[in-house]
């Protein structure tokens, strides 16, 4: 893996530029040649050096040749960069976001609460307990413990219950339960105008919460002399409320990160074109001002000063080449992983059908590219696509095979998708079970078994038919 960030703050002779600064440099620097032309003094007034002076100067630096570090007018700048977009590429600057947590919104109510000043301490170490979710998972004898240890501050497990009580009275409704069940009691119970369907979901969540969990709601139904309409009512109430009044914030961030491509697909014409996001890899090259240190230390006269000062210039620029080169050879890889990708899925690419995408494992890839399996895990397991259909991760395009009654071959995407569709597509009130998923793809003409279609049925995150189950 190469650290950019590291690189760059440690070698002075590497720098971020785009091409738009390098070809602006190169236009000022040949106005000012051209302005000193102009002002030339006469020739027999000037300082002269010649080749065997700088090779004099510098015999000892191990045969290291000047000409090789000093930028000739014949050789353009863009040559010891590392370019990753174009000018016309549009720049945009990500913005800072500044949130307020559910902590910030809780500590807030809780000064405007009626607490003296022991409570106030307890109720800012219960806010500051809280997990992700928004609730309280210690058991209160243990944060009595930590009041104790970290505030000097001896309590009770009742006093402490005394302060959370009022916590659960702020907003959003639910904050600091200890489990599930209160978490919904709370929000109930904080429902205005209550109706039967609201005691009724108060009912069976205080009393039935391990049959409501598990959908035995003809259980439920039975228990409580319900009819069908009125525990519909009271799911429909209980169903409103939030699980996780905290958001899940770290989880939640995560998942909500803007994800940025690392590649870019498109469709021109049942043509694929594919290219590297240039916004992931800011444009690197060699210092222009280390470059003038060497051509101007190259002319001073022969001592240890110089001799020291040129090492290390040529030392520097040295790694800069080689980072840029990693750089471009990293480039290389990953474009060439992508469009073995891109040409083994034709099919899918054009038309964003997942049913058109053929079984492909890590060694197709690899034996194409004739790269080793590691690195196109690497590649697969980290990078991303941005293409007409969405984006998404590598490793998503692969899967292995199945053989269907005709002998052909086929994905086991688009056996995941086929079983996706019939689930979305059964009856809630009735949802079809393994055996009866089973059932229908192999009417389909794919060979499958019923723990099979279990493990993809978990793979989809799809729960079993019990719990998928709805009035």
């Amino acid at each position: 893996m190469l650290f950019r960030s590291e690189e760059l703050e440690e070698n002075p002779a590497l720098e971020e530029g785009s091409p738009d600064d390098i070809a602006e440099e190169d236009n000022k620097e040949q106005e000012e040649t051209e302005n000193e032309t102009e002002d030339e003094t006469p020739q027999d007034e000037k300082e002269e050096y010649s080749d065997d002076d700088v090779s004099e100067a510098l015999k000892e630096q191990d045969s290291f040749d000047i000409a090789d570090y000093i930028e000739d007018d014949d050789v353009p700048y863009y040559k010891l960069a590392a370019n990753n977009s174009s000018p016309d590429d549009e720049r945009h600057e990500s913005p800072v976001v500044v949130t307020v947590t559910f902590q910030d919104t809780l500590l807030s109510q809780l000064g405007l609460s009626d607490l003296d000043d022991k409570e106030y301490i307890i109720g800012q170490h219960l806010i500051g307990s809280l997990d992700d979710d928004g609730y309280i998972r210690r058991d209160l004898d243990a944060i009595a413990d930590d009041l104790a240890f970290t505030q000097n501050i001896s309590t009770t497990k009742e006093e402490i219950e005394h302060v959370l009580k009022v916590i659960q009275t702020f907003d959003p409704p639910g904050m600091a339960a200890r489990t599930l069940q209160e978490c919904l009691l709370i929000q109930l119970h904080r429902k205005k105008n209550h109706t039967k369907a609201i005691d009724t979901a108060v009912e069976i969540i205080e009393h039935h919460m391990e049959e409501f969990s598990r959908k035995h709601y003809e259980k439920i139904a039975r228990s409580l002399n319900l009819f069908d309409d009125q525990l519909k009512e009271a799911i429909e109430e209980i169903l409103t409320l939030n699980p996780k009044p905290g958001g899940g914030s770290a989880e939640d961030a995560r998942t909500s990160a803007q994800i940025i491509p690392d590649f870019i697909l498109t469709v021109n014409n049942d043509q694929l074109e594919l290219a590297l996001n240039s916004k992931n890899d800011p444009d690197l090259r060699i210092s222009r001002s280390f470059q003038q240190m060497l051509e101007s230390y190259s002319k001073d006269k022969k001592n240890k000063a110089t001799k020291e000062a040129v090492s290390f210039i040529k030392q520097k620029i040295d790694a800069a080449r080689w980072f840029i080169d990693a750089i471009r050879q990293r480039q290389h890889t990953l474009l060439t992983t992508m469009t073995a990708i891109m040409n083994y899925q034709k099919e899918y690419f054009l038309e964003g059908d997942e049913r058109k995408l053929h079984p492909m494992i890590l060694k197709d890839i690899a034996d194409m590219v004739a790269l080793d399996i590691s690195t196109v895990s690497r590649v697969a397991n980290s990078k991303y696509v941005e293409t007409p259909y969405g984006t998404f991760l590598l490793k998503t395009f692969f899967s292995e095979s199945l053989t269907t009654d005709s002998g052909e071959e086929v994905s086991s995407r688009e056996v995941k998708k086929i079983l996706q569709d019939a689930i979305e597509a059964e009856d809630k009130r009735k949802p079809l079970p393994d055996e009866k998923l089973m059932e229908i793809l192999n009417d389909k003409g794919y060979n499958i078994a019923r723990r099979t279609i279990a493990k993809y049925r978990e793979q989809l995150n799809i729960p079993v038919a019990r719990l998928r189950k709805q009035l």
